[in-house]
């Protein structure tokens, strides 16, 4: 009786994963700071949610853009890489046949079987065969530069809304003790989640997301106190 195959990996969730996790951290942390600075300097709670906004647009465009160039940029050298790949492929298929065959061979499997194995994969796709084995490249793993750019934008807006809410809705005197206390709870809600998509540990995902952004927020809070008192 055969057995459902049940592992799921999650390679082929990373690179959005990692933009999308990254753009939220960023948009409640960034934006909490900006917003906890700007209030503990004492100034009108309309320009707290003037300065959350502009933060907000700001860093999201920011973040897709420079996820973008990011990861156009590893694309890039992806292609230069498989271009490199076929022509050898095309000028010498009994060379990167050893090659491949080298390197099964190294990952353990005997001479004759590592060779038989090199031919066949190479019947098949030889490109695909050397980008996965030789070059460490797949499909899975591929770099999206629009996919990546438009998950930390989105992502980082998303997250950028939740200080912005807790700051609407305080009273001018909590105003900052509010931002603080929801950006925290929220930046914990997100290191747990990554983590669990991730398969890492959740309590340290939890204690390392809210230990820096307690650090920024009580960094920039006594800026603003020192700038608040200073004018």
């Amino acid at each position: 009786m055969s057995r459902k195959h049940s592992e799921h990996h999650r390679l082929d969730r990373l690179g959005w994963l990692r933009a999308a996790v990254l753009g939220a951290n960023d948009g409640i942390l960034s934006t909490a700071s900006l917003l906890v600075g700007v209030a503990s300097a004492e100034a009108a709670a309309s320009n707290v949610m003037i300065a959350g906004v502009a933060g907000l647009v700001a860093g999201a465009m920011s973040m897709g853009a420079g996820e973008y160039v990011s990861v156009s940029s590893q694309a890039d050298s992806e292609r230069a890489e498989l271009a490199v790949e076929q022509r050898e492929l095309h000028e010498d298929p009994t060379g990167e046949h050893k090659e491949l065959t080298e390197i099964y061979v190294h990952r353990g499997l005997d001479r004759e079987l590592a060779h038989q194995v090199a031919e066949q994969l190479m019947a098949h796709n030889a490109l695909e065969a050397h980008a996965r084995d030789e070059l460490g490249l797949s499909s899975a793993t591929a770099a999206r530069p629009l996919q990546a750019a438009a998950a930390s934008a989105v992502s980082f807006a998303v997250g950028a809304i939740v200080p912005i809410i807790a700051t609407a809705v305080s009273p001018r005197e909590h105003m900052a003790r509010v931002t603080v206390v929801v950006s925290l709870l929220a930046l914990a809600v997100l290191g747990a989640v990554s983590a669990r998509l991730a398969g890492a540990a959740v309590w340290r995902g939890v204690a390392r997301i809210v230990f820096w952004g307690a650090a920024a927020m009580a960094l920039t809070a006594l800026v603003g106190r020192v700038f608040g008192v200073a004018a």
